[in-house]
């Protein structure tokens, strides 16, 4: 974090900081490269994944488009283990095109009426293209529009101040992106001995 950068010195910039610094200091690198092999890659039998449209048995399929996300309702306990297209799909939907929705002017979206993608790379593009649509729409709030209620898309949150809705955003990217990274660290070191080969 650079605390001289000018719009570090607002909370609004602040809040924004945290993530453009985390995205450009530790994300965007360590998930360059992510191919479709690790994308849909299932490290547990059982996982909730992306699938194209016809071949997931969930009991709960979204998805507008040719692939599909997996869900239960009510999901079970414990809930299935989910892939990294799974937990991108859910980044890119449920933290952000949703409430990029709800408070920012993007069109009306949720995990039924999203096209998912069917690629890594595509799946990255979707992730810039929402975070870009969210930190924008944080910076357009200023420093009163923090203290504003979310409202009623946040449900029984709908009196919170929007700079908790951007704090629990924040605690959420960094969390599941987080799991992306460390997944990704699992494929690297376990394919290779699945492989046969030495590890």
């Amino acid at each position: 974090m650079n605390p001289q950068s000018e719009h570090a010195q607002t909370w609004n910039g602040l809040l924004r900081e945290q993530i453009d610094w985390h995205w450009a200091h530790q994300l965007r690198g360590r998930l360059a490269g992510l191919g479709d092999e690790e994308y849909l890659w299932e490290p547990v039998p059982g996982c909730w994944s992306v699938r194209p449209r016809g071949e997931s048995t969930a009991a709960v399929q979204g998805g507008s488009g040719d692939m599909v996300i997996e869900f239960a309702a009510p999901p079970p306990d414990p809930a299935p283990f989910t892939t990294i297209a799974w937990r991108l799909g859910h980044v890119i939907v449920g933290v952000l095109a949703m409430r990029n929705a709800s408070h920012f002017g993007r069109e009306a979206v949720d995990y039924f009426s999203y096209d998912y993608a069917a690629t890594a790379a595509e799946a990255l593009r979707q992730l810039e293209t929402e975070l870009g649509l969210w930190q924008a729409g944080v910076e357009s709030l200023g420093e009163e529009g923090l203290a504003r209620p979310c409202g009623a898309a946040e449900g029984p949150y709908a009196d919170w101040a929007m700079a908790a809705l951007v704090l629990h955003i924040n605690r959420e990217l960094i969390h599941h992106l987080s799991e992306v990274c460390l997944l990704r660290d699992l494929f690297l070191h376990t394919r290779p001995a699945e492989a046969g080969d030495p590890a």
